[in-house]
């Protein structure tokens, strides 16, 4: 029917405030966040040809960069289009179902993201700490099912969590404070009881949030003594190096998360939500293929040559 009815209510659609309600501001922001969408995509498309067009890339940890430049483009293309689109078109609804699909990609893209960084630590702990055994534990096989399992549990938290919201009844306003329809905005809208969310929420970041966390600590926890162990300079210089780009990405990455979903919702800050939001919404998938590829030689090399190749491409012939 188009419309979710609710309580002797009609919620037709859902009105994101934005980040600013200042019309010379949003316009500035409209610009550096068109600049960093594209940069998001031309970053993390090039970084996924690159490892796939260079044998030498072909490991299993270049792997889960391809899959963490795949999610990274989700979360990024579930939010900022709607929030361009809000601002060229002066209208910053968005319908129900948009709202609830937005929530789903987001949660699912989060959750993924987290188990992905999770298990590239552990690949770095492998590498570091059991450079012998490093390709019968990191097989093919084993990536590949484990990465599989990781976009499956994504999905069914992102599923579940969906499912409960739209239970949800929203029958006093229709304002959404924020830029994107995120959980926390969401069950600090809704006029019904939403212990059942809240309960659901807090077991997801439970089993997400801390424990990812937790694995990724206690990963670097056994990289570091190992590195510690290393009796030359230059050997621990290039241990570290290894993992240096993700233990980058890890500490951004995580911190934004944990401070979004691991609190209650009495605690929910409009203006700190947003700044947060941008992080891991907009900011993540910009800085990410940067990090990977600034500081690694092997990834610059092999995006000077996908650059090359269409350059000669685009060459017009004489």
């Amino acid at each position: 029917m188009g419309h979710f009815e609710l309580k002797n209510h009609t919620v037709r659609d859902f009105i994101l405030v934005g980040l600013t309600n200042s019309t010379g501001l949003q316009s500035l922001l409209s610009g550096i966040f068109t600049f960093f969408y594209a940069l998001a995509l031309c970053g993390n498309v090039l970084l996924i040809i690159a490892i796939c067009t260079c044998r030498k890339l072909h490991t299993p940890m270049y792997f889960l960069l391809i899959n963490l430049s795949i999610v990274n483009i989700v979360t990024i293309s579930a939010t900022t289009p709607k929030m361009l689109q809000a601002h060229f078109t002066h209208r910053k609804t968005i319908s129900f179902y948009g709202c609830i699909t937005q929530l789903f990609l987001v949660l699912w893209s989060v959750v993924t993201e987290l188990l992905i960084l999770t298990f590239m630590a552990f690949d770095r702990y492998a590498a570091i700490c059991h450079p012998l055994r490093y390709t019968m534990i990191m097989r093919k096989e084993v990536c590949v099912g484990i990465v599989a399992g990781m976009w499956v549990t994504g999905l069914v938290n992102a599923a579940v969590n969906t499912r409960l919201t739209l239970q949800l009844s929203f029958c006093n306003s229709n304002i959404i404070s924020h830029f994107f329809c995120d959980l926390p905005p969401l069950l600090k809208l809704s006029c019904s009881d939403t212990s059942l969310n809240e309960t659901m929420a807090v077991i997801a970041d439970v089993v997400f949030v801390m424990c990812t966390c937790g694995l990724t600590l206690t990963s670097y926890c056994f990289i570091l003594r190992s590195i510690c162990r290393i009796r030359s300079t230059e050997g621990k210089k290039k241990a570290f190096s290894t993992c240096s780009s993700h233990l980058t990405v890890v500490t951004f990455y995580f911190s934004a998360i944990i401070y979004t979903y691991i609190r209650p919702t009495s605690a929910y800050s409009v203006d700190k939500d947003k700044l947060v939001g941008l992080l891991y919404v907009v900011v993540t998938p910009v800085v990410n293929p940067i990090i990977y590829s600034l500081r690694n030689k092997d990834v610059k090399e092999a995006l000077k040559t996908v650059i090359g190749r269409g350059r000669l491409v685009q060459r017009p012939q004489s």
